[in-house]
């Protein structure tokens, strides 16, 4: 297997390859999934409800430009079901952390304080305006 990679390395075609945007296009957007991937350590906090979705529907989106292109460009399709992927794994730790109880299970007593904070600005507010009124 190994000495056939190695023969076509060497034929004509290999260097027509690896002079194409077929083959830089997907290297250079690589940077996308591998951000991605690293994103997946960090904290619940950092993750964007708007970003993650929209990264993950472009990369659907150029998967199958990837997949339906002649010659199907493998690398690219590789690239973007990584990133699509990561930016999935990214909305359901966004979702579970924002709307399911994560974070009111990582943080338990600040969580109750920033709600009963945001509750009384607002009892504040009202407040506010049944004097002015």
């Amino acid at each position: 297997m190994a000495s056939q990679f190695f023969n076509w390395a060497k034929s004509p075609a290999a260097k027509q390859y690896f002079f194409s945007t077929h083959f830089w296009g997907p290297v250079a957007n690589w940077g996308l999934p591998i951000a991605a991937l690293s994103d997946i350590r960090k904290d619940e906090e950092m993750i964007s409800g708007i970003m993650s979705p929209t990264l993950a529907a472009y990369s659907a989106i150029f998967m199958r430009f990837a997949w339906r292109v002649t010659p199907r460009n493998y690398l690219l399709f590789a690239c973007h079901l990584t990133n699509c992927t990561a930016q999935l794994v990214q909305c359901g730790r966004f979702v579970k952390y924002w709307h399911f109880g994560g974070r009111e299970a990582k943080h338990p007593v600040s969580a109750r304080v920033t709600d009963a904070a945001a509750k009384v600005k607002e009892v504040a507010k009202d407040a506010e305006a049944k004097v002015k009124a």
